[in-house]
């Protein structure tokens, strides 16, 4: 099996958490894009959905699914996302494709949050794959500063900006060995919107696709 077809199973697994009738999140990435496919099948057994990106908002309407504004729609009963990197009591990495903060708004108000990935995203110690902090552009160096002072190697991810208008310093070298506390202590940084550890808010299952 390979990873796409990993990808697409998970994907495909996560409908049957799907609830009738309600507005549903829906995260970000190649996985979720499969989800968002297979969404479209039972598009008449909900009422729409909030999204974490205008990337997935675009393919959501592209199926003719409703796209709500979050703000009018409060609590969902279930948000479906992937996952860059997985431990083994459901912490995450996310924001590989840089909607890490609009993601992690929606897992916070989210009843359930389901993660969906194939098996690859749960090899490696904790923090093997980059954690990407999202940053207002005029404290990049600043935020690097204080970033460097936990152990880190912080890269200016180029080119990219992302939905809300900001930039991505993605954290390399760092084993996270307290993710709730790492979580904490980049988040009160000045100049921090986001970073991409789900650990306060983990997930609640994880769909794993694998032969």
């Amino acid at each position: 099996m390979t990873i796409e077809a990993e990808k697409q199973a998970a994907a495909e697994a996560a409908l049957a958490y799907i609830p009738e009738n309600g507005v549903i999140g829906v995260g970000t990435g190649s996985t979720v894009n499969y989800f968002i496919d297979a969404l479209a099948r039972i598009k008449h057994q909900i009422e729409g959905a909030v999204s974490s990106s205008e990337a997935s908002t675009k393919r959501l309407k592209s199926h003719g699914i409703p796209v709500y504004d979050f703000n009018g729609i409060g609590q969902l009963p279930i948000y479906v996302d992937g996952a860059d990197q997985i431990n083994s009591i459901k912490q995450l990495i996310k924001g590989g494709g840089g909607a890490l903060t609009r993601e992690k708004v929606l897992a916070y108000n989210a009843e359930k949050f389901i993660c969906i990935a194939d098996k690859s995203k749960t090899q490696g110690l904790f923090g093997s794959f980059p954690l990407p902090i999202e940053v207002i552009p005029m404290a990049r160096s600043s935020v690097a500063r204080q970033l460097v002072t936990l152990g880190g190697n912080p890269v200016y991810r180029e080119s990219f900006t992302t939905d809300n208008g900001n930039i991505i310093l993605d954290l390399h070298n760092l084993t996270i060995e307290h993710p709730i506390k790492l979580e904490q202590t980049i988040n009160n940084i000045p100049g921090v919107v986001c970073n991409g550890l789900f650990a306060q808010r983990n997930a609640d299952v994880i769909l794993l696709g694998n032969p």
